[in-house]
């Protein structure tokens, strides 16, 4: 227990800071509400009535956000990778080596598909 110790603590004062700053935000933030405020944020564009299904999204925005998951994932497996590199030896090399290419060629694929252009 004695080596979790910073990490409570740690997690102590992040949850902290956070209930801190929402409270003070509602106490000390603005308090005059007009029509634009409680509108719903449409990056400027009127927002118009959607059917009753919800309406249909371009399949893009799904590809796009299964590209940055993976991308996001390759992120995470390449640190404890950069960490314990020296430990690995050769082994560990040839691993990451075979895990980025095997991302690059789904990388070259999507590119080649025209994935990543937005129209």
């Amino acid at each position: 227990m004695n080596s979790y110790a910073p990490i409570l603590v740690l997690g102590a004062l992040g949850a902290g800071f956070a209930i801190f700053s929402v409270v003070m935000a509602t106490l000390i933030g603005p308090k005059r509400y007009n029509r634009a405020k409680v509108e719903a944020y449409e990056c400027g564009i009127e927002p118009t009535p959607t059917p009753a299904g919800g309406g249909r999204f371009p399949i893009k925005y799904y590809l796009t956000a299964m590209l940055f998951i993976i991308f996001d994932i390759e992120v995470v497996f390449l640190y404890p990778w950069a960490v314990t590199f020296d430990a690995l030896g050769i082994f560990g090399l040839v691993e990451m080596l075979l895990f980025v290419l095997t991302v690059f060629v789904a990388y070259a694929y999507v590119w080649r598909r025209g994935g990543l252009e937005w129209d």
